[in-house]
């Protein structure tokens, strides 16, 4: 979307005449279909740009791993609300007033590393949505809801746009989590369970009282998302490991991301390295 096209929609929810943003990914998710997601780890606005130009549907952004500050964050999710492409944040707590100031600044949606088990998905639940489903501190003046231009009209339809267009996404990433899986999908609020090969197949072999392959975990985990309705997703080393997981029904597996800026280096290195060697 343009500045232009965002000036537009913003004038016209002042005027009462538009919902909040809808997420791409929810309404992908919702018709049963895969949704394009690439990973961010670092605050490059015109990544954003691009992954909006080519079509992804959201981008994930890892504030597990990486350390962004709480205003970068503020303003790479107003870029992705002006561009208008889900953001994903993956938080680096699950204090709950820090969740839900994720989605008042714009977030589409949360991943929450190691949900091991129903209560502690439950209490997720209860931090981001508003009830009756779930009891988040209600403000209204943050950028999902315009800043208030949105939320503060009379019979606003704010509190039930916030809570059907919002996901959540519960990683799977212990053992304890994978024998937990079909009571963590069951939890009305999860939208998908997406599991974390590296920390789980790190915990999977590091207990040699467990008797269970990585693979064989993903299918359960698979399984159970499938049994209630829920999207399940994993991490991917190459477009093959993508189409493999997708025909195993996976419908959230990223595929690109600023990490990817390497390799257009080695590149790039490699071209001038043949060049000066052709004329020195």
């Amino acid at each position: 979307m343009s500045l232009l096209g965002y000036r537009s929609q913003s004038h016209q929810i002042e005027k009462g005449n538009l919902s909040m943003r809808k997420s791409k990914v929810l309404a992908k998710w919702r018709a049963g279909a895969f949704a394009r997601f690439c990973g961010m780890g670092h605050a490059l606005p015109f990544f954003i740009r691009y992954a909006a130009h080519f079509r992804f549907d959201g981008i994930w952004l890892d504030n597990e791993h990486r350390n962004f500050d709480n205003r970068e964050v503020q303003h790479l999710l107003a870029l992705c609300q002006l561009y208008d492409i889900d953001c994903l944040v993956r938080p680096p707590t699950v204090q709950r007033s820090r969740l839900y100031r994720y989605l008042e600044d714009g977030a589409a949606g949360l991943m929450i590393p190691f949900v091991s088990d129903a209560q502690m998905a439950r209490d997720i639940v209860k931090a981001a949505k508003y009830p009756p489903v779930g009891n988040r501190g209600l403000d209204g003046a943050g950028l999902d809801a315009d800043f208030g231009c949105f939320s503060w009209r009379p019979n606003s339809a704010y509190i039930a746009d916030a809570n059907r267009e919002t996901f959540i996404v519960a990683q799977i990433e212990t053992p304890e989590a994978v024998a937990n899986a079909g009571e963590i999908a069951a939890v009305e609020g999860i939208d998908a369970l997406f599991v974390g090969p590296a920390d789980l197949g790190l915990r999977l072999n590091a207990d040699a009282a467990i008797d269970m392959t990585l693979d064989e975990a993903v299918a359960i985990v698979a399984k159970a998302a499938a049994e209630h309705g829920k999207v399940w997703g994993r991490t991917a080393g190459s477009i093959e490991e993508v189409n493999q997981y997708r025909r195993q029904g996976a419908r959230l597996v990223p595929h690109g991301s600023d990490f990817a800026l390497r390799d257009v280096l080695e590149t790039a290195a490699g071209e001038l390295d043949d060049m000066l060697r052709a004329q020195p």
